[in-house]
């Protein structure tokens, strides 16, 4: 009897039928072992049981046929156009399919293979005939896999055809079952939930399409539960082992940072400021995630919750994903500070931050600084060398430190680390999470994570699972919603007419160009070169460019100038999606935005409209996929994020968890996290319950190892002790 932590262990090239580049095609795409093949399942089923002949197919309904291709043909017509033709035969008869502007069908249908067809049977010059159907290679007609039965029809892989997958999960099973079923009998028994052996069985090779549904059912309960299991265990672990700072009431310097601000906060506000006060005067380490949209007023809770540890003698810590936003934090705190007398003399590296220096405070004040990979600067100092700023740092001379994943490089010790914010946690993983609390000393620091990405419900519950949750739902008075427009490429004319009626008003645009997945360069020469056209466009407009290729010193000091107002329109790519707080910009034009996900389009819509006047998005595309029209759809019709996060959810998948990746196969490989969020609440109740009576899972050890297993090197240290 194998347990899914042995098949972890067990190479695909061990199959039968997989050599070392079938293997190597699925490493590709992440499946190295036998239990990875067991989990890429099927995405739909064919029912041969129930025999369809082409002979009897209904017109005008949509089918799907199995037959053997006969012939294929392939000719163009006047203007260029490719007619690909096949003949498809069974027992029955034989009807015709084409396909137009598909050269790939020529090699696709050779002679002999045996194929699913899917679409609507029409009769054309007496015969039957199929337009442009759906195609599914299922092998050579000998294959028993296929003869009389429910047919699997698995995602492709690579360059590897259906019928060799098919046969290769086929060996798998053979050679795995049966498989150990860890899962308590309690469990199984509440649920009502198949033996796990069977379930394999049955979402692979079905007797009938009734068993798909509950096979399906009991292993993405498996997968959800031992993803909660993980966070369970992590939560229990920190309240367990961890050393917190049960912090004194708010003091002086909360007091004179809340009153010198020149407005009130929200209740919302309010409401998360009074969880997080509650969390800090606990003995336990603070573990709370804080979303909030855009512009709500999560910085000022930070830098509210950040000071209650200065309070008590100890440091505080922002992490932020790039430098860009970084800087920004740096920039908005020192100006927060300095407005509540809490700012020191002399300010450092004004001018090379892009704003003027600040006043000296007479009241207690704050040491504030600044670490990035290629940026070290300090309020309470002219000149700071990046030696000397990780000396004052080990040393406790600075009270706050903003900076990106440079924080928690090798060379930065803090004194006595007491609150971290890690901002935009999205960017970030469990992982490096972990790694910023190991350098606080002798004592766990107070963490709170912050996003602008609203996340659904069903998505903070795995990603976020070991930590509590606020959230900010509600805008500062006077902030308006930003108008989300489309327009289509050949009316872009009517977004530069925008820009320059707003600039006549002294305000400021934003331009984003369209986006190059993993080529950074590229987007960089694609933004230059949208930089030129534009400055040609609208001459007498001062036009700016940012994009990642730049040098930090060069981003920051393109962001001072629009911050400024020295330059009237920025032409960036996604560098500026997060952070970056300009009140004055009141127009974002996105460039074929239907190529951006949900998400990044809120974010950068979210730039604009911030300060008095309010903003506009302009979304310049023409969708060429459903996929892209939907999510312009989306954007135009709602400003909820939530809503959109929804659905850009239902688009993208969820990704993973434990890793820093937001998309791909990792974590979740079988749940979909909005249609089973009935499973998902009930493996979250039956995993934290476990840990609860045996918080090391002593008495379970195969779920321990199982879980370790399937998760992978990202969660190894949930189960360290």
């Amino acid at each position: 009897m194998a347990t899914l932590a042995r098949l972890t262990e067990i190479d695909t090239r061990e199959l039968k039928g997989i050599g070392p580049k079938t293997s190597e095609a699925l490493r590709e795409l992440g499946i190295r072992h036998v239990a990875d093949l067991l989990h890429h399942v099927p995405r739909r089923y064919i029912d041969r049981t129930q025999k369809a002949p082409i002979a009897q197919t209904p017109i005008g309904e949509e089918v799907t046929l199995i037959g053997e291709v006969s012939a294929v043909t392939n000719r163009r017509v006047k203007g260029g156009l490719l007619i690909v033709e096949a003949r498809i035969s069974d027992e029955t008869a034989t009807m015709k399919a084409v396909w137009f502007n598909q050269s790939f069908r020529i090699n696709q249908l050779s002679q002999g293979t045996l194929v699913a067809l899917s679409g609507v049977v029409e009769a054309f010059r007496g015969s039957l005939q199929m337009k442009s159907p759906d195609v599914d290679v299922l092998s050579g007609s000998s294959e028993g896999l296929l003869t009389g039965r429910v047919v699997p029809i698995h995602p492709g892989i690579a360059k590897l055809k259906i019928g060799a997958i098919r046969r290769s999960i086929h060996n798998a099973l053979n050679r795995s079952s049966p498989i150990e079923d860890v899962l308590p009998v309690e469990f199984k028994a509440e649920h009502g939930l198949m033996e796990r052996d069977k379930a394999y069985w049955s979402v692979h090779f079905p007797d009938t399409l009734d068993e798909v549904a509950p096979a399906r059912r009991r292993l993405v309960y498996d997968e959800l539960f031992r993803l909660e299991l993980a966070l369970a265990v992590q939560k229990r672990k920190q309240m367990a082992e961890s050393s917190g700072i049960a912090h004194a009431a708010r003091g002086e310097l909360v007091s004179s940072f809340l009153e010198s601000l020149p407005y009130r906060l929200t209740s919302a506000q309010d409401r998360v400021l009074a969880d997080i006060e509650e969390d800090l005067t606990r003995q336990h380490p603070m573990h709370r995630l804080l979303q909030g949209e855009v512009g709500s007023g999560k910085t000022v809770v930070a830098v509210a919750t950040l000071l209650r540890g200065v309070e008590g003698g100890y440091q505080g810590a922002i992490m932020a994903p790039t430098e860009v936003l970084a800087e920004q934090h740096y920039l908005g705190v020192r100006s927060l500070l300095a407005d509540a007398g809490l700012s020191p003399d002399p300010i450092g590296h004004a001018s090379d931050l892009g704003m003027d220096s600040l006043f000296s405070a007479e009241g207690p004040a704050v040491h504030l600084a600044l670490l990035t990979g290629s940026h070290a600067a300090a309020n309470y100092r002219d000149d700071i060398s990046r030696d000397q700023l990780l000396d004052d740092i080990a040393s406790g001379d600075v009270d706050l430190l903003v900076g990106t994943h440079a924080l928690i490089q090798e060379g930065v010790h803090f004194a006595r680390l007491g609150v971290a914010v890690v901002d935009e946690q999205h960017r970030f993983g469990v992982a490096q999470r972990v790694e910023l609390k190991d350098k606080a000393g002798d004592v766990d620091p107070d963490l709170l994570i912050m996003t602008a990405t609203p996340i659904p419900r069903t998505l903070s519950m795995t990603l976020y699972g070991d930590l509590d949750v606020s959230v900010i739902d509600e805008m500062p008075p006077g902030r308006n919603p930003v108008v989300t427009s489309h327009l289509a490429k050949q009316d872009e004319s009517r977004a530069w007419e925008l820009i320059r009626s707003e600039v006549e008003q002294g305000r400021q645009a934003f331009v984003v160009c369209p986006l190059v997945e993993d080529s950074e360069k590229v987007e960089a020469a694609s933004a230059t070169a949208e930089f030129e056209r534009l400055s040609m466009l609208m001459p007498g407009l001062r036009v700016g460019l940012i994009h990642g290729q730049l040098r930090s010193a060069e981003k920051e000091g393109v962001m001072a100038q629009f911050r400024s107002g020295e330059i009237d329109v920025l032409v960036s790519t996604t560098v500026i999606e997060v952070g970056i707080d300009v009140p004055n910009a009141t127009v974002m034009v996105i460039e074929d935005a239907d190529r951006f996900g949900l998400s990044q389009l809120h974010q950068l819509r979210g730039r604009v409209g911030r300060g008095e006047h309010p903003g506009r998005c302009l979304l310049i595309a023409d969708p060429s996929t459903d996929e892209g029209e939907d999510r312009i759809k989306a954007m135009v019709s709602t400003t909820d994020g939530f809503r959109l996060a929804e659905e850009d959810l239902r688009i993208r998948g969820q990704g993973t968890v434990f890793g820093t990746r937001q998309s791909g196969v990792k974590d979740l490989r079988l749940a979909d996290l909005l249609a089973d969020y009935d499973l998902l609440v009930a493996a979250r109740r039956d995993a934290f319950g476990l840990v609860d009576s045996d918080p090391e899972l002593a008495g379970y050890p195969e779920l321990a190892a199982e879980a370790r297993a399937m998760l992978g090197e990202d969660v190894e240290w949930l189960f360290v002790s």
